[in-house]
């Protein structure tokens, strides 16, 4: 029986206007009838994951920031924080403006860019909108905690990119494709796998009780780590080899489905 429901965010939970279709949130609701608790894994930051959470009921604690932070909606601290070090951080972004990359940098719970290439609405779509525009991003670094970064180009490029940074950064971070425009730069240790299971230990729920939907090569830590996985129809290569069962895609609600399947139907 499953007792901890793990969603992913975007290509999971919400579509490209930032809505949750009503068969979700109505198998989400279901399954707080249930008992189950509820919890989003997300690589965006609180303040933008926590509406979502808000409309759904969940009180649970929330996964942002890729597992970087496990926090209530309600809750004024954090159960768990992770920070990046910031040499690592600065050389990033002084290695990244040499290649031309464009970057955005999460720090002090705020988003941070030194330059717009895309509308405004992009960025406030798929990042939040807790975004400012700075000189230097850098110099941030003198007085903010960084949380991580994430670079944002095509697909084509973001492939290079995350290759690039693999070899460079490898061992130094962890880096991640949340989607198919970014390839992130997160605290060593910090994954939606690790952070599932700090909160599968803090609520003592046993891991094969634990069940984890997910989209993108950000989730795989979470599916491999989960009891029952579940990748979207919609979802890469590396999301679906990690997981259980691949469920229909996101305009087919494919979540809502793999909860009917694994939960409501169990």
């Amino acid at each position: 029986m499953i007792e901890l429901l793990a969603l992913d965010v975007d290509g999971t939970l919400i579509d490209e206007f930032l809505s949750i279709p009503d068969r979700i949130r109505e198998a989400v609701l279901q399954v707080h009838q249930r008992g189950v608790t509820v919890t989003l894994a997300t690589g965006r930051m609180f303040q933008s994951a926590t509406p979502f959470a808000r409309e759904l009921e969940i009180e649970a604690p929330l996964i942002c920031y890729q597992g970087g932070l496990i926090q209530a909606p309600n809750a004024r601290k954090p159960l768990y924080r992770a920070t990046m070090d910031r040499d690592i951080v600065r050389d990033a972004l002084a290695w990244r403006a040499q290649q031309g990359w464009h970057a955005v940098l999460y720090a002090d719970d705020a988003l941070f860019i030194s330059e717009w290439r895309y509308p405004e609405s992009f960025y406030q779509d798929l990042l939040g909108e807790n975004l400012y525009k700075v000189d230097n991003l850098a110099s941030l670094l003198e007085h903010c905690e960084p949380v991580k970064f994430l670079f944002i180009a095509d697909p084509p490029e973001a492939d290079q990119i995350e290759r690039a940074m693999r070899q460079r950064f490898g061992g130094q971070m962890e880096v991640v494709r949340s989607h198919a425009n970014f390839v992130e730069g997160n605290p060593l240790g910090v994954s939606k796998g690790d952070a599932l299971r700090r909160l599968a230990d803090h609520l003592v729920v046993p891991q094969a009780q634990v069940m984890a939907i997910g989209d993108q090569g950000n989730d795989v830590p979470m599916l491999e780590w989960a009891g029952i996985s579940v990748a979207m129809g919609n979802a890469s290569l590396e999301a679906k080899a990690a997981a259980d069962w691949v469920a229909p895609s996101f305009s087919e609600h494919g979540a809502a489905v793999a909860i009917k399947r694994f939960i409501l139907d169990a």
